[in-house]
């Protein structure tokens, strides 16, 4: 039976990778020299080295999905210097979710999403 489902994601430069994810609140659980693993509560994200990777040609994307507090994670993000995607400002979708997206330094798409019962 399938427990969890984890995405394995690329990056360019390790350091850079592992800081962006520790400004959204992951922290290193495995650290080797061409992959690295983040975990945030029960969620872990893998990530494998790909030196040649174009993150103006990703098309990596994950959908993270937060209980609560979704208002105040944006608002934190933003003030330690995280950047909105362009198209990706927090809003209220017509699928009942308070959704925003970032743009990770190797290119991948993050959506956050938190259920919103109206």
């Amino acid at each position: 039976m399938i427990t969890s489902i984890i995405p394995k994601l690329p990056f360019i430069k390790k350091d850079e990778t592992v800081q962006y994810y520790l400004k959204l609140g992951f922290s290193v659980i495995s650290d080797y020299d061409n992959y690295v693993i983040v975990k945030t509560g029960n969620s872990e994200i893998h990530f494998f080295e790909f030196k040649d990777l174009n993150p103006n040609q990703s098309d990596f994307m994950i959908y993270l999905r937060v209980k609560n507090g979704i208002d105040d994670f944006y608002k934190n993000l933003i003030q330690n210097g995280i950047s909105i995607h362009p198209n990706g400002k927090l809003e209220m979708k017509p699928w009942k979710q308070k959704e925003f997206s970032l743009t990770d330094p190797n290119g991948t798409l993050l959506t956050f999403g938190q259920n919103i019962q109206e």
